[in-house]
Order: C-alpha cells, then structure tokens, then sequence
C-alpha cells in the first residue's frame, strides 16, 4: 500500500473502527458511565459494536470497557466477557448466594383446612379437641403438612391428665394471610355476614365453654375471646 492510500484511509477513519465525526466525543469517564448503564440494562451479553452504536459518535467502547472492568475488580458484580461481548455477572466466589429456589404451590385438602382453621381460633388445642370439634378424627398426614408448611407449630402441653401437646399458629400464618395476631381473625359475626356460616351453626360446631356460665354465649358470639392464648 502507498503512503497516499495509506494516509487517505487514515483521514477517512477506515481500518480503526471510528466513524468520523464533527462532535467531540464525550469524556472518558462519562462514556465509562454509558456503558455501565447500558450493561446493567440489559439481559444478555453486549459487543462492542453495538455499544458504540448507541453511545454517541466518537466514543470508543472498548476503552470504557477497560476502564469499567478495573472498578469492578474485587466488587460483588464484576464485568466479563462473554464471547464476543460483555457483561455484568455475579462473582464466581458468591455464586452460592444466587441459588434459585422454586416454591412448590400445595393445595390444602378440606380436612387440612378445617383443622387451620380449629387451630387458628381456638389455640392453643389439642389434637383431641380439635377432633372434638370436626366430629372426625385428624390423620397423622394432616397436622404434619401443616407442620411442614410452618403453618402451625406444637405449643406448650396441656396442665391435664396425660400432658397433651397443643398446636397453634405460627407468624408464617399470620403474614401469609396479612394478620397481626389471631385475635384480627375474623369473628362469627363477620363470618356469618359474609355468608361463610349459617345464622345458627350447630352445637356441634364450637366447643362447649362450661355448664352453668352465663357469659358462655356472649363471649361465643364476640369472637372468642377467651379461646385465645399468648
């Protein structure tokens, strides 16, 4: 090649990469930004090429990339090529922190459902009791999915005969269902206006409170009260 041709490809820009320009380009270290933003943005690896295409004229991706990875040496995210192109990636020695989890979605059965809800407004109950309650007996597979959905928990036994374990709820019940406590369950008044009970359950539904105590029924209809513990 000539030193003319040579010289003319030069001045033209051919053989480097850069198109000409009549805009200066912007500083180094805004153009480090550029790419920054541009990498962080997107979802897969990007070349060179089409860093500088979306920067502005002049710039040169390849030196902000330099520059770019330099900072992150050492930092949790690191910049690294890939192929041809470049990208934000976590660090290999915190890669154990970026473990995908993946929630299994479990229906609960009525029987499984029934028993929450035995617990939930009279805890702390024992298995007994709930089966008191429901008029059938609660298998085994019921309270422990419960258990293994952090659900409900083992309370403390019971001052009876036989020192019978208790069940109730656990905190993951009541963010799960946005409450603060159990006592922000909803009360038979409110289950009833919504149609959820009938206007007059069975005397089998809830649990007798005493012989002889004449606030029994107040307190059934307020949402009991007392069927709640710390």
């Amino acid at each position: 090649m000539s030193e003319d041709s040579q010289q003319t490809g030069e001045e033209t820009g051919e053989g480097t990469g850069q198109e000409e320009s009549l805009f200066e380009a912007p500083p180094i270290g805004e153009q480090e930004r550029m790419v920054e933003a541009i990498l962080f943005a997107s979802a897969e690896p990007v070349s060179v090429k089409e860093l500088n295409s979306r920067m502005p004229h002049g710039s040169d991706a390849a030196e902000a990339l330099v520059h770019l990875k330099k900072r992150y040496e050492g930092r949790g995210v690191n910049l690294v090529k890939v192929g041809d192109a470049w990208a934000m990636r976590t660090a290999p020695d915190l890669s154990f922190l970026m473990q995908k989890e993946t929630v299994e979605t479990r229906k609960l059965s009525r029987a499984a459902i029934e028993t929450l809800a035995i617990i939930a407004y009279h805890q702390p109950i024992t298995r007994a009791e709930i089966e008191e309650i429901r008029g059938v007996s609660v298998s085994r597979g019921t309270v422990d999915q419960l258990l293994e959905m952090e659900w409900i928990r083992f309370g403390r036994r019971k001052m009876t005969p036989g020192r019978p374990v208790t069940f109730v709820v656990t905190q993951d019940f009541l963010d799960h269902f946005g409450l603060e406590s159990a006592r922000d369950l909803p009360g038979l008044k409110e289950l009833r206006s919504a149609g959820l009970l009938d206007n007059r359950p069975p005397p089998s539904a809830m649990p007798a409170l005493g012989e002889g105590d004449e606030d029994a029924e107040e307190e059934s209809a307020e949402g009991q009260s007392e069927l709640f513990e710390d």
